[in-house]
C-alpha cells in the first residue's frame, strides 16, 4: 500500500524547489552569464573575453546553469554554443530588473537578506 505525503510536505518541497531555482540565478556570474546570454548565443572563449571572468569559473557556472535547465547547448565543430533554454528565463530576468529598479534603494540597505 502506497502511504500519501501529506499536503504540506508537498508545498514545502515545491516551495524548497522554487527557492533553489532562484538560488540558480543569485550567484553574481550565474547572473551575468544568464544575462549575456539573453543578447545571443556564446561559447565559453566569447564568455570569458565578454565578462572577464576565468574560464574555469565560467565553466563550472555553465554545468550549473546547464543542469538545472537554465541553459542549453549545441556543438558547432570543436565549439560548444550556450543558449538560454526557456524564454521564461527572459521574463523573470526582466520582471527582477523592474522590481529592483522600484526598490533599488531598499534592497541595497536590507540587512536580512
Amino acid at each position: 500500500m502506497v502511504k500519501e505525503q501529506p499536503v504540506l510536505q508537498l508545498e514545502d518541497l515545491q516551495h524548497e524547489l522554487i527557492a533553489k531555482f532562484f538560488h540558480g540565478l543569485s550567484n553574481p556570474a550565474r547572473f551575468k552569464i544568464a544575462v549575456s546570454l539573453l543578447e545571443s548565443e556564446k561559447n565559453v572563449s566569447q564568455l570569458v573575453h565578454e565578462l572577464g571572468m576565468k574560464q574555469s569559473q565560467i565553466s563550472n557556472q555553465l554545468a550549473c546553469l546547464k543542469w538545472c535547465g537554465y541553459v542549453s547547448t549545441r556543438q558547432e565543430g570543436k565549439f560548444i554554443y550556450y543558449r538560454i533554454t526557456d524564454e521564461r528565463i527572459r521574463n523573470i530576468i526582466e520582471l527582477a530588473r523592474q522590481v529592483v529598479a522600484d526598490n533599488a534603494e531598499h534592497i541595497n540597505c536590507c540587512t536580512r537578506i
